[in-house]
C-alpha cells in the first residue's frame, strides 16, 4: 500500500459517557466518509481525563478488554470499514487496571493492544494512581494498513520507545494523547511546552524514518476537587512524515475531524539517504539499560 488515507479525531469530552461514545463513532464514519482507512481517536477518549484527582470511585470507569467498550468500537470499525485505533481504560482484575490502546481490523475483530509503559504522576496527571505499566512491551500491531507502533501519551517524550517500535518492524508511530496546560502558566511557558511536544515526535520521525501520527484532546476540563485550576488541553493533533515534516496540524481551540494522506513508500527513499539503522552503534550502547551511568 503506497498511500494511506488516515483520520484524526480531536474533540472535548464531557462527563457523558455515552454521549463521548456517540461523538467519537459519528467522528470515525465522517473520517471513512472522507476516504479514510485508518482512524486514531484521542487518549481515554470515552470519558473527562479523570486523573486530575485520586479517587478510588473513578476506577468504575475501567472496563475488561474484551468487554462491552470493545463490542462498540469494534462495530464501528467494522460499519466504517476502517482500522481503529481506540483508547481505554482497562480493569484486568479487581485492583489491577492499564490505560490500554485496543486496535479494531476493518472487520471488527481486535488486532492488537498495547499497554502504556510510561506513567507519569504529577500535579494534575496522577496517573500512577490509576494505572499499572504496561508488559506488553513495544510490539507493533499487524493491520490490513500496515504495521503500527502504538504508543500512548506520556510515551511520546521517550526515543527508547520509538526506536524500539521501528526495531521491531513498525511502519508508523501513533501517540492517542491528553496533554493539556496549566492555565496558570505564562504564555511563554505554554508556548515552550508545546513546541517541545511537537519538537520530540517529529524528532521520532526523523531518527526512525517513519510518519508520526499525534492525535490529542482540546478544551478546558476543571478540577473535580477544585484544588487545581484544571487543564487546558492544547489539540494541535498532527501528522509528521518520515522527515519531521507536518503533513497536517489542527488548532489548539477548535475540534477536528481531520483526514490527510501519507505516503508510505516514502519511509522506504529516506532510509535509503540517511541509513540511521545502518549505523547505529549497538556494541556501544549496554549503558542504556542502566538508570543512570554514576
Amino acid at each position: 500500500m503506497s498511500k494511506l488515507k488516515i483520520g484524526l479525531v480531536q474533540q472535548k469530552r464531557s462527563s457523558n459517557k455515552e454521549k463521548n461514545i456517540k461523538r467519537s463513532i459519528e467522528a470515525i464514519h465522517e473520517c471513512a466518509a472522507k476516504g479514510a482507512e485508518l482512524v486514531v481517536l484521542q487518549e481515554l477518549h470515552t470519558s473527562l481525563y479523570f486523573c486530575q484527582v485520586e479517587d478510588t470511585s473513578l476506577f468504575d470507569l475501567a472496563e475488561p478488554i474484551p468487554g462491552p467498550e470493545t463490542e462498540i468500537f469494534g462495530q464501528a470499525a467494522k460499519e466504517a470499514g476502517v482500522v481503529l485505533v481506540t483508547s481505554l481504560f482497562e480493569k484486568r482484575a479487581t485492583g489491577l487496571y492499564h490505560n490500554t490502546a485496543v486496535v479494531f481490523e476493518k472487520d471488527g475483530s481486535i488486532a492488537g493492544k498495547y499497554r502504556k509503559m510510561h506513567i507519569p504522576d504529577d500535579p494534575g496527571f496522577y496517573e500512577k494512581f490509576y494505572f499499572t505499566p504496561g508488559d506488553l512491551g513495544f510490539q507493533p500491531i499487524q493491520t490490513s494498513v500496515g504495521k503500527l507502533g502504538v504508543l500512548v501519551c506520556w510515551d511520546q517524550w521517550y526515543p527508547e520507545a520509538a526506536r524500539l517500535m521501528a526495531l521491531a518492524g513498525a511502519e508508523m508511530l501513533i501517540y492517542p494523547t491528553a496533554i493539556g496546560w496549566d492555565p496558570s502558566d505564562s504564555g511563554e511557558e505554554k508556548l515552550r511546552q508545546l513546541d517541545a511536544w511537537i519538537i520530540s515526535q517529529r524528532g521520532h520521525a526523523v531518527a526512525n524514518s517513519l510518519p508520526v501520527i499525534s492525535v490529542n484532546r482540546t478544551g478546558f476540563e476543571a478540577d473535580p476537587s477544585k484544588v487545581g485550576k484544571g487543564i487546558t488541553f492544547w489539540g494541535n493533533s498532527f501528522v509528521a512524515g518520515p522527515q519531521g515534516e507536518i503533513l497536517t496540524q489542527c488548532t489548539l481551540e477548535f475540534e477536528h475531524i481531520e483526514v490527510v494522506e501519507i505516503d508510505m513508500g516514502r519511509a522506504e527513499d529516506v532510509r535509503r539517504i540517511w541509513p540511521f539503522l545502518r549505523d547505529r552503534r549497538i556494541d556501544a550502547y549496554d549503558d542504556l539499560t542502566k538508570r543512570y551511568r554514576d
